[in-house]
């Protein structure tokens, strides 16, 4: 395995991450396309640590620190979710029409 196959598939994972952020309305897509850009991302920092320094990597600790604070952006976002949909009832982002109330 070389950077260049792991900077591609991070490279894929951050495209598609995009794009379901963007192109999606559900709550729930948008954050899973936030999730995937997040994982390529770490993915291309562990394949350059991993392959471009040489040896194993050291730095599996910010890699740990990344995978909580992105369990703990879900769990913030899905009460927040879950928070909108019991006041107005709606899951989608074009059912808000303002953040007020």
């Amino acid at each position: 395995m070389t950077v260049t196959a792991v900077l591609v598939v991070a490279a894929a994972l951050i495209g598609t991450g995009l794009y379901g952020a963007l192109s999606q309305q559900s709550f729930v897509m948008l954050m899973m396309g936030l999730e995937l850009m997040l994982n390529g991302v770490l993915l291309a920092v562990i394949g350059f640590w991993s392959l471009g320094v040489g040896g194993p990597p050291k730095g599996q600790l910010l890699a740990i620190v990344v995978m909580a604070v992105m369990a703990v952006e879900m769990a913030v976002g899905f009460a927040l979710v879950a928070a909108v949909y019991r006041r107005r009832q709606v899951d989608t982002t074009e059912g808000l029409e303002t953040l007020k109330e």
